[in-house]
């Protein structure tokens, strides 16, 4: 049955992912819309961490698993340096791993 739950958490997740990226990159060609997905994917993460394992089950590895991706923000440093924009990479990565561990401590404190 957790199998289920997790299908269906990530059934919604990564069109959710996708939509989000795609409606943000209409005005930037800048990975806002990833580094947006993976902070809120850290919160909901945060959340749900003492909930029954149905709930994280549904939630934290269907859904924020799907929502988020390491592989894309990955991508884009990749790219970054490729490209030499080594500012937007530093910055990427700070605001990224920052704002990523205080969404979910805040999750964490407000599931608490």
């Amino acid at each position: 049955m957790n199998t289920l739950y997790v299908i269906l958490g990530a059934a919604i997740g990564a069109p959710a992912r996708f939509a989000i990226d795609q409606y943000i990159r209409k005005f930037s060609s800048k990975p806002y819309g990833i580094f947006l997905v993976n902070v809120i994917g850290s919160f909901v993460i945060g959340l749900t961490f003492n909930k029954t394992e149905q709930v994280h089950d549904l939630i934290a590895v269907g859904f924020a698993g799907a929502f988020t991706t390491w592989s894309t923000f990955m991508l884009d440093i990749y790219l970054g340096f490729e490209l030499k924009r080594y500012k937007e990479i530093t910055i990427n990565l700070v605001m990224s791993l920052g704002f990523g561990l205080a969404a979910a401590y805040l999750g964490l404190q407000l599931a608490s």
